[in-house]
């Protein structure tokens, strides 16, 4: 008999399971929200710092006003691209049909902004 290479998922509930169950909606997606913002966040810097550049080396912005953009829940477009043209990078923002299947007849994406 030939083992399946594919794991089944155990009948016991994992930790997180557990935990949404517990949850209203509104808590569930306000945890998504706040998980989406950190993630944001942590994109910024780590983009800045996939590049080599240290924040004392951007000199548009004083390094304390870096690692407050960088920390920000929410900016400006404009603060962005000037974030990331102090990187030399541009800005494209796009906007993507969630469900491509339901909606065969438009393009699946959209581009909004493009700073170059």
């Amino acid at each position: 008999m030939k083992k399946s290479s594919l794991k089944q998922k155990s009948p016991r509930l994992s930790a997180i399971e557990k935990i949404e169950k517990s949850l209203s909606k509104e808590s569930i997606d306000r945890a998504k929200s706040k998980s989406k913002e950190i993630l944001f966040q942590i994109n910024l810097s780590e983009l800045r710092k996939s590049i080599g550049m240290k924040q004392e080396e951007i000199t548009s912005f004083s390094q304390s006003s870096l690692s407050k953009l960088e920390t920000r829940k929410d900016m400006k477009i404009s603060t962005l691209k000037d974030y990331l043209n102090s990187l030399d990078m541009d800005l494209e923002i796009k906007a993507k049909v969630r469900n491509p299947q339901k909606n065969r007849n438009i393009k699946k994406e959209y581009v909004l902004l493009r700073s170059i």
